[in-house]
């Protein structure tokens, strides 16, 4: 069983592991992937402040996966499911943009959608001119994209 950066959207993370590691069969894999600490920074950091001065009551409002950013935290996650023994390992990454705009693709293809439609329609475009201002004057080329890969095997 494979569960790809959809853990997080769980209500109840450690009852989702649990009914995925219930069909496990025996001789199975559970597979779990999340991201890693740091994701999508600079950019980040320049989608946040924009949020916070737009409507703070949306900041960092929708961050489920903060709790499994490492490998101690996922390795957690598998134990608080009822799963004794997993396997987790953090692997650094990186997303390259061709252009600033691409990082708001990176915004409305992701989990901080549901931040952008908790506004208003004329503040998601000044959310996104903020944005794309932000990651056009730093710079911004290079995303991070570390991921924390979990397995666990049914004896």
């Amino acid at each position: 069983m494979i569960c790809v950066f959809g853990v997080f959207f769980a209500s109840d993370m450690p009852a989702f592991m649990a009914e995925m590691w219930r069909l496990v069969r025996p001789g199975g894999r559970l597979a779990v992937t999340t991201w890693g600490p740091g994701l999508f920074e600079l950019a980040n950091s320049i989608f946040w402040g924009a949020v916070r001065e737009l409507e703070p009551g949306l900041f960092k409002a929708f961050n489920p996966w903060d709790e499994i950013t490492t490998p101690t935290g996922l390795r957690s996650l598998f134990e608080r499911s009822g799963i004794e023994r997993s396997e987790c390992e953090a692997v650094p990454g990186q997303h390259r943009l061709d252009a600033p705009e691409d990082f708001w693709d990176v915004v409305l293809g992701s989990g901080y959608r549901a931040t952008v439609d908790g506004l208003a329609a004329d503040e998601r475009e000044a959310l996104r001119e903020r944005v794309l201002t932000g990651v056009r004057d730093r710079p911004v080329a290079v995303l991070r994209t570390d991921v924390v890969f979990g397995l666990a095997e049914r004896g």
